[in-house]
């Protein structure tokens, strides 16, 4: 019964287990793992454990303290009597201290008798946490202790060997749970306001020297020495990582409405670069930490992207053939790749996680997006490292400067990517020239006017590229990405052409030949029938007609036809086929 009436001190509200779980009579080990293992893993576990051990060590720690200054006490009565005289003459000179210290004692009640609740308000205001909190201590302060009485008493230093020792006895008496880190947004609060009370309480001090000796005093050591500043930063830095992780893992999820950034794992990113040093958050005491988080946090996100590149894109196409790869939508649908398998029981057995190409567009949007706000960080961080005394900034640039060329590295990568998938969304619907041939022979069918609809349905991953994502990206970007995928379909195009072209002219030459062999035949039965086009002149201006409209929807997007490799060289290729074609004609 006793274990249970025992107070164990708080932790964060992210552990994984009750604390009170360790002051039951039927506590056991092996099924509190295993209870624990229900929610998450060892890993996990053994972190909180670690943590929470850390609270108990800092309460362990402030227990003892409270009979520590007995224990000093009783340790050096001990060591007096290996003298008799010294014991002797170190009673009388305590018993002096002691009448000097009864005659302050009572220049201190005097002056709390001026202000007889001063100490009880101050206690009270640092409860109570307010804003003008400061202010009042600053008021009650200066109102019940001046420096002025200080000097009462000549060569004493009122201030820092009287008030301020029962300052800090008095919080640690009354206010125990003032130093506990196991809430971090309360513990930020408190410390803050806290320092900000130190702060005040230094300038009632009469000199510099006088806050030299308050600053060297054992009693101002001890105080900020309670503040245990490490566990605090490990529960933010569990928060930020926390959270981050979880949006790196698995199916992309898309950033929440009105986020600057396309994807969840980009905002959780510069929210926790924010995050670092906000006002919530930051303490000139951690200034060194939490710019190596800074640091870590873009490094695991260059991580993040480098992996992604190793992701199989998800096959759009192959659902529906006529939905292109890349959409201008951020619909979940689309950007979560694999997401309809997901919940399927046969994508469970997938050993990676697919990436749409939208959300690679994503990705490099964020990426561009980030980079431009990391000068922003910088500007936050400057007047923090300037609080303590930090003047090398241009290290903390050149650092910022490397990580950015680290995500910057990222791009070309990605870029290829989306050009090699736009390249092949595009030429799937351009091969249909192979099929050109067949819907022209033996079909009399009239001579063509227009291109062909496939054209049209290569195009349309580029028109929605330029219309979709404009307002993500820089036009420049976009132009490299058309210019490549166009470049690569083309060429490809060109070879389907050329061979289509070149199969036309065998077939015709072979007819030719058979002609000549059948002598008595009257007719060419595939070709010319009363003077019209033959079947092989109508592919060859069919193709022609494709190729001149690829070209002018290509200059339609704002591009130069002479920059897209193979373009040249197909739209000669097509215009020598379009004049045999004509030529022939009456």
């Amino acid at each position: 019964m006793e274990r249970i009436r025992m107070n164990l001190p708080k932790g964060p509200d992210t552990l994984c287990f009750d604390k009170d779980e360790f002051m039951k009579e039927d506590f056991d080990v092996d099924h509190f793992v295993s209870d624990c293992r229900k929610r998450v893993q060892l890993e996990e576990l053994r972190g909180d454990l670690e943590l929470y051990y850390k609270l108990l060590k800092t309460a362990m720690v402030e227990l003892i303290n409270k009979d520590y200054a007995d224990f000093v006490n009783l340790s050096t009565n001990l060591s007096l009597r290996s003298s008799v005289s010294e014991g002797i003459r170190a009673v009388d000179e305590r018993m002096c201290k002691q009448e000097d210290i009864r005659k302050k004692k009572v220049i201190v009640e005097q002056i709390v008798e001026s202000h007889p609740d001063g100490l009880e308000i101050m206690y009270a205001k640092l409860l109570e946490f307010v804003p003008h909190h400061c202010r009042l201590l600053r008021e009650v302060t200066g109102g019940a202790i001046s420096s002025e009485k200080g000097n009462t008493v000549p060569g004493y230093d009122f201030l820092v060997n009287s008030v301020w020792p029962e300052i800090v006895r008095g919080l640690e008496e009354k206010l125990p749970s003032l130093f506990n880190p196991g809430n971090p947004d309360a513990f930020h609060e408190k410390y803050t306001v806290s320092m900000d009370f130190v702060r005040a309480f230094e300038q009632q001090c009469g000199s510099q020297a006088s806050v030299r000796r308050l600053r060297a005093h054992p009693a101002y050591h001890s105080f900020n020495n309670k503040w245990n500043l490490p566990v605090y930063f490990q529960i933010r830095f569990r928060e930020i990582a926390g959270s981050l992780e979880a949006a790196l893992t698995g199916v992309l999820a898309d950033a929440p409405a009105g986020s600057p950034f396309c994807l969840l794992a980009s905002h959780r990113t510069w929210s926790g670069l924010q995050r670092c040093w906000s006002a919530k958050m930051f303490l000139p005491g951690l200034t060194h930490r939490l710019w190596r988080l800074t640091l870590q946090l873009l490094a695991r996100y260059s991580g993040f992207v480098r992996e992604l590149l190793l992701r199989p894109i998800s096959n759009e196409s192959a659902k529906d053939i006529k939905k292109p790869l890349v959409t201008g939508s951020k619909d979940p649908s689309v950007t979560q790749g694999n997401g309809e398998d997901q919940g399927s029981g046969p994508s469970e057995t997938k050993p990676t996680v697919s990436i749409s190409s939208t959300q690679l567009v994503y990705v490099v949007a964020d990426l561009d997006k980030l980079q431009e706000q990391l000068p922003e960080l910088l500007e936050t961080i400057k007047p923090k490292l300037e609080m303590i005394g930090f003047k090398n900034f241009s290290s903390i640039s050149a650092a910022l400067e490397d990580s950015q060329t680290s995500l910057s590295a990222c791009v070309p990568a990605l870029s290829n990517r989306i050009i090699q998938d736009l390249s092949e969304s595009c030429f799937s619907y351009l091969k249909s020239a192979l099929e050109v041939p067949r819907l022209y022979r033996r079909t009399n069918k009239e001579v063509p006017t227009a291109a062909s609809s496939y054209v049209d349905s290569a195009l349309k991953p580029f028109h929605q590229l330029q219309s979709g994502h404009k307002d993500k990206l820089k036009q420049a970007i976009i132009r490299q990405w058309l210019e490549g995928a166009l470049s690569e379909s083309t060429h490809k195009y060109y070879e389907t052409v050329s061979d289509v072209l070149s199969s036309v002219r065998k077939m015709e030459e072979s007819l030719k030949r058979l002609k000549q062999a059948r002598r008595s035949s009257p007719a060419n039965p595939v070709g010319p029938s009363g003077g019209g086009m033959s079947d092989d002149d109508k592919i060859r201006l069919q193709l022609a007609l494709d190729v001149e409209y690829l070209g002018e929807q290509i200059q339609k997007m704002g591009l130069a036809t002479k920059d897209i490799k193979s373009f040249p060289a197909l739209a000669e290729l097509v215009a020598a086929a379009k004049d045999q074609a004509t030529a022939e004609q009456p």
